[in-house]
């Protein structure tokens, strides 16, 4: 019977290349070294599938057990971890050098509101017209952002220019 076709997973009964394997039977027990072909029929004699568990092990180490229960117990262990992901998002927040203290106030509730769900914060601050001339004030708005937030987050990227805008990204602690 010719090898499978490039799989992902570990190999599986004839599929295992090593002459001698270490096996591990059923029941979790070491059974010492001995030859596949002879570990591939003692899983067949117990009605279970041999699985190569560490291929790089000398000589590699084999179990006796269910291989479609062991890929159903894997996916499950794959889906599970996937639910515990949290994605990162980055949320950006728009800034003006000349930005009123109300509005000041607002837009650091809603940064913080982002970093404590765990988000990035991208704070832009673009410059109008003649305020090009002065990039001092933007950046003492940014210096005071980053200030006033210093608690909850450190900077990810410094504030720099870009075109006619000033970013700089936070991230939580």
């Amino acid at each position: 019977m010719p090898a499978s076709p490039n799989r992902d997973g570990p190999r599986v009964n004839e599929d295992i290349r090593s002459p001698t394997v270490r096996l591990i039977d059923e029941e979790g027990e070491m059974q010492g070294v001995m030859s596949a072909r002879e570990a591939v029929q003692r899983a067949y004699a117990v009605g279970l599938d041999l699985l190569e568990i560490s291929p790089n092990a000398e000589p590699p180490v084999v179990k006796i057990l269910d291989f479609g229960k062991f890929k159903y117990e894997q996916q499950k262990k794959k889906n599970e971890a996937k639910k515990k992901q949290k994605v990162i998002e980055i949320k950006e927040i728009k800034v003006r050098p000349n930005i009123d203290e109300n509005d000041y106030q607002v837009k650091m509730r809603a940064m913080k509101t982002f970093i404590e769900d765990g988000d990035k914060v991208k704070v832009t601050l673009r410059f109008r017209g003649r305020e090009m001339a002065h990039q001092d004030i933007g950046i003492k708005v940014l210096e005071r952002i980053r200030g006033d937030m210093d608690a909850t987050t450190k900077v990810e990227q410094m504030p720099r220019m870009e075109n006619r805008q000033m970013i700089m990204v936070l991230t939580p602690r």
